[in-house]
C-alpha cells in the first residue's frame, strides 16, 4: 500500500478525475445508492471544492489501483456550513476563522480494501500537521452507515447534531473531532 498527499491545485485537479471509479463504486452502495449523475455532480463539486483554502486529497493505492481517497479543506470565516443544522449550536460553537475548522469532506475505500486499516491511515495522514481546533465532517445516519460511524467514534469524534442541506436532501449526521 502506497500513499499520495497533495495540497497544490494543480496536483489536486490532475488526480481527481481519477478517484470518480472509487466514488462510483462506494457510493453506489445503500444508503447512498447513487448513479451516473451522482458521480459527475461529485466531480464538479470536487473541482469546485479543490479551490477552497486548506485543501488536501489523500489518495491510497494498492495493485496498481486506488484502494482509497480522503479530501478536506478549511471552512471559511463567512462558510454557510453550520446553518443547515437543525437544532442551532450556538454562536460560539458555530464561529468560523477560516483556520478554526477542517472539513473531512470526503473519506471512501472500495469494498476490497477495506477492513485493512485504509482509511484509518487516510484519515491520520489527511489531519497530520494540520493547524485547526477541530475537523467535522458529515455522514448519513442509517445502519448502512454503522461501521464508519464506529470508526469515527474511535478515532475522537463526537456527533453533535444532524443537518439538511436542501429541502430534497438526506439528513446527516454532523461529527465534531477536537484536536485542542
Amino acid at each position: 500500500m502506497s500513499f499520495e498527499q497533495m495540497e497544490r491545485f494543480d496536483e489536486v485537479v490532475g488526480k481527481l478525475d481519477a478517484v470518480v471509479p472509487v466514488y462510483r463504486e462506494v457510493y453506489a452502495e445503500p444508503p447512498y445508492l447513487e448513479g451516473p449523475q451522482d458521480a459527475v455532480d461529485f466531480l464538479a463539486r470536487a473541482r469546485r471544492q479543490a479551490t477552497r483554502d486548506g485543501f488536501r486529497l489523500v489518495l491510497a493505492r494498492a495493485a496498481g489501483e486506488i484502494a482509497g481517497f480522503a479530501y478536506g479543506f478549511r471552512l471559511a470565516a463567512d462558510t454557510g456550513w453550520w446553518g443547515a443544522m437543525r437544532e442551532p449550536l450556538g454562536d460560539a460553537f458555530v464561529k468560523e476563522t477560516g483556520r478554526r475548522t477542517f472539513n473531512l469532506a470526503e473519506l471512501a475505500v472500495r469494498r476490497k480494501w477495506r477492513r485493512q486499516g485504509i482509511a484509518a491511515e487516510l484519515h491520520r495522514r489527511l489531519l497530520s500537521g494540520l493547524e485547526a481546533e477541530r475537523i467535522a465532517l458529515t455522514m448519513r445516519p442509517e445502519p448502512e452507515a454503522a461501521p464508519a460511524r464506529a470508526a469515527y467514534g474511535a478515532w475522537g469524534y463526537r456527533n453533535v447534531g444532524r443537518a439538511r442541506y436542501g429541502d430534497a436532501s438526506p439528513a446527516y449526521d454532523v461529527m465534531v473531532l477536537t484536536l485542542r
